[in-house]
């Protein structure tokens, strides 16, 4: 298959993340976290698991760290590789349950962000990437992982994301960023992530740009934990944001888990 059409049949080919995500504002916001938990790893190199259009990667590069991105999708690479790669970045094509295949050498560090690991549908599979991940870091590695905090969804039983409005590419239009959820029962979840153009001044104001459903597995707490448990990982800390808020199971947005490669 040509590279062209790999990234035609690629689903997050439709969804510009790089566009709808406000990255330098994220990335102030986080960045005392990142640098606080990835400091304490054993090796300065970090694995960015899912790392979509690499925002991340090149934020912990330009700090001090050899990072390597990892995402399965054709079309989040070739905007992550848009601004060449400086010495110390490296981005490759890989699935998180494969991971073995793309990861040659010990790292000190992984982060994965954002809903990258609700994408693993089920327990065989989060245990195929953790047992990948285990091997892939070295003795005391750090995993830092953070998703929607799902169990307050459930439990509030919500159906949308915070709607964004994003200044459009034409002048006097703006890009609305919706995100629908429904619930399936046994802990699965329809993801809706569709992108409307509102033209206030035309005759038909409001036209669907990208739309797209996939199925998402919405991991709480105690699952990861046990989980990150059996294969070898020590849970060190639970917060509620990547700005090291408190988690609260009904309140906070997000979930985040700071494990430690047991030696």
């Amino acid at each position: 298959m040509a590279p062209s059409d790999r990234i035609e049949g690629d689903i997050f080919a439709r969804v510009d993340y790089r566009r709808l995500i406000a990255w330098p504002e994220r990335i102030k916001r986080e960045a005392p976290l990142l640098l606080k938990v990835l400091g304490r790893a054993p090796l300065q190199s970090v694995l960015d698991l899912g790392c979509g259009p690499g925002e991340h990667s090149r934020f912990l590069c330009e700090n001090g760290f050899r990072v390597l991105g990892i995402d399965r999708s054709p079309a989040m690479l070739e905007k992550a590789r848009e601004e060449g790669c400086p010495s110390g970045l490296r981005f490759a094509e890989g699935d998180l349950t494969e991971l073995e295949a793309v990861v040659h050498e010990p790292f000190g560090a992984a982060i994965s962000l954002g809903n990258t690991l609700p994408f693993l549908l089920d327990v065989d599979k989060m245990r195929c990437f953790l047992k990948g991940l285990a091997s892939s870091l070295a003795p005391g590695g750090v995993f830092l992982l953070q998703i929607l905090n799902y169990e307050r969804i459930f439990e509030k039983k919500l159906r949308h994301l915070p709607i964004k409005f994003i200044q459009g590419s034409e002048e006097g239009t703006e890009t609305i960023f919706l995100r629908l959820m429904e619930p399936l029962g046994g802990g699965r979840v329809r993801f809706c992530p569709t992108t409307l153009k509102y033209c206030p001044g035309a005759d038909e104001p409001l036209v669907v740009e990208n739309s797209r459903v996939v199925e998402l597995k919405g991991w709480v707490k105690s699952e990861l934990e046990e989980l990150l448990g059996e294969a070898g990982f020590h849970p060190t800390q639970t917060l509620g944001d990547m700005q090291g808020g408190e988690y609260r199971a009904s309140e906070s947005t997000d979930l985040v888990i700071v494990a430690t490669l047991q030696v």
